[in-house]
């Protein structure tokens, strides 16, 4: 069952909002609700005639959504993933006219301290680690049939885990036993089969981190997100994106690079270009990345690994 009692402290509160540029009156989507922090900044900003549109694919986010909307008419939440950004704009009608769009990336306090949801190693729980815990399939469901070399995989391109190898043969052979259904199950197996700790990180940190974006797809919907946002924002619209782990920082910094310069600059000069092969950047960087300050990371230990970095909009997408 979905369900946590925990709160949820949002990251980079200031900075983001302040990102975000906020016209009173504009059009803004909180791609990301979680528990609503930024979006009740971003209400905070608006005027009556301001609107902001908030999705995710947590149950639980929704729920808490919910109650927002029934408080506040300039807003309103969809339960579905980021990659529908693009869809969900132009049911709207918004295409080409948002005016910023927030990405607060990664896993919430209530998920991570909800044994319920099987993302933490540090409390006994389902082996789950669905964001949509409705839909999908489970991390124990995967485990229990992927062969040791998929296993391997994952491990080492979604955790960057030295030791993926030996991880998952330690997987394989344990399910030959027992069944595994349980995460402080799988943290000692991965516990075991990890001959190198990590000073002040639980040996099953990486494999964890692994499997869970594996399960939720966390990087493809980003780039498929990241990717339709230039075709939702409006020219002279903000994007601003909180990044927790380094796979998805160089998603969005190779996005930016990608986007914020023009693409002819790398073809030799002799070859001929016409004007109408000519693209102008769509995004411009703003400022190098945020990072928390010592305040915040001090009362909210969980932030010392985020990074904010923002764009703004410079011209229309091509077609």
């Amino acid at each position: 069952m979905c369900e946590s009692k925990s709160t949820h402290q949002s990251v980079l509160l200031f900075e983001s909002i302040h990102a975000l540029n906020i016209q009173e009156n504009g059009i803004y989507i909180d791609a990301t609700f979680g528990r609503g922090g930024h979006s009740r900044a971003i209400l905070a900003k608006l005027s009556t005639k301001g609107t902001l549109l908030a999705i995710d694919k947590d149950p639980e986010a929704i729920a808490v959504g919910q109650k927002l909307a029934q408080q506040d008419k300039r807003f309103s939440i969809i339960h579905a993933p980021i990659s529908n950004l693009e869809k969900i704009a132009a049911d709207m009608g918004w295409m080409n006219q948002v005016h910023g769009i927030l990405f607060d990336l990664g896993v919430s306090s209530p998920q991570l301290d909800s044994p319920e949801r099987g993302f933490s190693f540090l409390h006994p729980g389902p082996l789950d680690m669905r964001m949509d815990c409705k839909s999908g399939q489970s991390a124990a469901e995967w485990l229990a049939q992927a062969e040791e070399g998929e296993i391997s995989d994952i491990l080492k391109k979604y955790g960057e885990e030295r030791y993926a190898q030996r991880i998952a043969r330690a997987i394989t052979n344990a399910r030959n036993t027992q069944e595994l259904i349980n995460t402080q199950q799988l943290a000692q197996i991965i516990s075991q089969a990890n001959p190198s700790w990590e000073k002040k990180k639980h040996p099953a940190t990486r494999s964890f981190q692994a499997i869970r974006i594996f399960i939720n797809r966390e990087l493809e919907e980003l780039y498929d997100a990241l990717e339709q946002a230039k075709s939702v924002l409006a020219v002279g619209g903000h994007l601003a994106i909180i990044s927790f782990h380094s796979l998805e920082d160089r998603i969005i910094k190779q996005f930016f690079k990608k986007n914020s310069q023009n693409e002819n600059t790398y073809l030799p000069s002799y070859l001929p270009i016409t004007e109408n092969q000519q693209q102008s950047p769509i995004f411009r960087v703003l400022g190098k990345p945020i990072v928390p300050n010592l305040d915040e990371t001090t009362h909210n230990p969980r932030s010392r690994s985020a990074k904010l970095r923002i764009a703004q909009k410079v011209a229309c997408n091509s077609p």
